[in-house]
């Protein structure tokens, strides 16, 4: 987790000659991964419509309309592994029929192969089954790409590796290390960052979590929150959100009003942090959980049915 920050800077770096390869302002683009590689889809996804780029979905891959593939202009896919099943199956669908884009960590896998272009993030790769650094880094890559075509409604990535420094090097929140229960809440292109810190706390540590967007947590989610139980929001809270999480007894943690305003990005870091604390302190090994493996590779009845 701590070599996040040059991981960032260095895959900035590599995006700027990644060039043509990746989404061209106008273009309508879709973007697929599985598990944490989905949520980065979706984090990227949202921020690059917000910054008015042009079109852009998010699929897990195995849910990705086929039916659609000639809509768009080019398709991005995230895999570690360069192995997932689900991602090759979807760019084997793909070939021929648009564009493909892959970020991987690993060049000696099938994925090399599969996709039109391929950007290989090797000084991200990491031996735990649970993702980190790979993650935000592949992020990092795309949010590179975005700057090449104009301003971010977002920090610049260097700026958001200086931010996950200062998230590596602080205290984490008392009141989420003390927590039976974690609500993770973000707007926009936040959201996905929500959901992957939801995941990293189920997966590292076995613990209770949820994700919503911000504005839906009023919406039914409430209904957990209480004394003993956090609500962690990334990116500026809704007017009010405070107030009712303080309402119902909960503790809220928000980068937005207690600290620096940390981009989200470097936020997530701090959530990775709190996973592998609260994992420890519950005996758990939070770089080899309980039923998971670093890569899904389904055999042939499986991957019919996916």
């Amino acid at each position: 987790m701590e070599s996040q920050p040059n991981c960032w800077r260095r895959a900035a770096e590599e995006a700027t000659g990644f060039g043509a390869a990746l989404p061209q302002r106008g273009e309508r683009v879709a973007v697929s991964g599985c598990g944490t590689s989905w949520f980065m889809a979706q984090a990227y996804a949202a921020l690059r419509e917000a910054a008015g780029q042009g079109e852009t979905d998010a699929f897990a891959a195995s849910e990705f309309p086929a039916s659609r593939a000639e809509s768009y202009d080019r398709v991005v896919t995230v895999t570690r592994s360069g192995t997932t099943t689900e991602v090759l199956g979807l760019l084997g669908e793909l070939r021929d029929r648009t564009r493909t884009v892959a970020l991987t960590a690993d060049p000696a896998t099938p994925v090399m192969d599969a996709a039109d272009h391929v950007a290989v993030l090797d000084h991200a790769d990491e031996r735990s089954v649970v993702q980190t650094r790979f993650a935000t880094s592949a992020l990092a890559f795309l949010r590179a790409g975005l700057e090449q075509h104009g301003p971010l409604p977002a920090k610049a990535v260097t700026d958001a590796a200086a931010d996950a420094e200062f998230a590596l090097a602080g205290p984490l929140p008392g009141s989420a290390l003390e927590a039976e229960q974690w609500t993770f809440l973000g707007r926009g292109w936040a959201y996905g960052l929500a959901l992957e810190a939801a995941l990293k706390m189920r997966e590292a540590a076995g613990a209770w979590t949820e994700a919503y967007p911000s504005m839906e947590y009023r919406h039914g989610p409430i209904a957990i929150t209480g004394p003993g139980r956090c609500v962690w929001l990334f990116g500026e809270p809704p007017e009010g959100l405070a107030d009712e999480v303080a309402r119902v007894g909960g503790a809220l943690v928000s980068e937005a009003t207690d600290g620096r305003g940390l981009d989200p990005m470097a936020d997530l870091v701090r959530a990775q942090r709190l996973a592998v604390a609260v994992a420890e302190e519950r005996g758990f090994d939070p770089d080899q959980p309980r039923n998971l493996t670093r890569s899904v590779v389904l055999d042939g009845s499986a991957a019919a049915g996916s």
